[in-house]
């Protein structure tokens, strides 16, 4: 039996969609066909159903699928033991991020995985929460750190530590007192994109308060966010690693002491199980998330 194409079975079966499945071996919808045919014609029996227009699949196939990442198991298991890595091959690590990690702990866990790893090549993405899990259930990303799991078969998940998050006004605002919520709904208030984790949060916040009628901005990007906090638009809310690194690099806003009490940012790493992964991508994506824990638990060197 061919475990190219149980492979191939494989990820058709995760990503319940043929064209899912050969965008991400990268190759024609015709080729996947014939590959599982082969498998079909192999065992005897029908593994999808075609009966509907649906992808659905049969019950023989659903049996086969338990099977076929055991076979996968099987093959990484034995690659392993003896030694059979292709060291020199380069391959592709896929990474998305929510974009409060961008400026948290993406960059310094990209930088130590190139330190570490040979032959990496990196593919970045940063985008919104739902966006980021999309892709990986499409199986367009092989490692995400978003504020919400990814749900799909063969995905796993692991909850990092939560971003505090803090709000920021502009540096003459150091020396004020603790803000009342009269005086903080004064101002324009801002935050991330609409629907985003922070967002919801700060309207959960005003509406605890009793100021659920706050208008709030929604602003897609951190470096925006700060520039408008520092021309005096209004405040902001930040994961406060971010906050301090930019007062490290600019010092031209602070940190707030407010009534207000934010949630924090909750992250998730969301990744797929992958039997038939190269050996060197598998331990990327291993050391990928000792090093972002690494950094959530304040025990990470650059």
């Amino acid at each position: 039996m061919n475990l190219r194409f149980v492979e191939t079975f494989v990820w058709v079966a995760r990503l319940k969609n043929i064209t899912r499945g050969a965008e991400k071996l990268c190759l024609t919808q015709s080729a996947v066909s014939n590959r599982i045919a082969a498998l079909e014609e192999e065992l005897g029996v029908m593994l999808l159903d075609r009966r509907n227009s649906g992808f659905r699949l049969s019950d023989a196939g659903t049996r086969f699928l338990g099977y076929a990442d055991r076979l996968l198991s099987l093959q990484h298991e034995l690659k392993n033991d003896l030694g059979v890595h292709h060291e020199a091959q380069p391959f592709s690590l896929r990474v998305g991020a929510v974009e409060s990690v961008l400026h948290t702990w993406l960059i310094p866990m990209v930088d130590g995985l190139k330190k570490t790893t040979l032959h990496i090549e990196f593919e970045l993405t940063i985008e919104m929460t739902p966006t980021l899990n999309e892709q990986i259930k499409r199986g367009a990303l092989d490692l995400i750190f978003s504020a919400t799991p990814a749900v799909g078969n063969g995905i796993i998940n692991e909850a990092l530590l939560p971003l505090e998050i803090v709000l920021v006004g502009p540096k003459s605002m150091a020396d004020q007192a603790e803000l009342r919520l009269d005086e903080l709904l004064g101002y324009d208030l801002m935050t991330f994109q609409r629907g985003s984790q922070p967002h919801i949060a700060l309207l959960d916040a005003l509406r605890n308060a009793g100021a659920g009628d706050k208008h709030v901005h929604s602003i897609s990007s951190v470096s925006a966010l700060a520039r408008l906090v520092e021309s005096g638009f209004g405040l902001a809310t930040l994961p406060v690693a971010v906050a301090e690194q930019l007062i490290q690099m600019r010092d031209t806003i602070c940190i707030l002491n407010t009534v207000l009490a934010l949630a924090p940012l909750p992250i998730f790493a969301s990744y797929w199980s992958d039997p038939a992964a190269p050996v060197l991508k598998q331990q990327a994506v291993d050391a990928a998330l000792a090093i972002a824990k690494g950094y959530n638990c304040g025990t990470a060197t650059a």
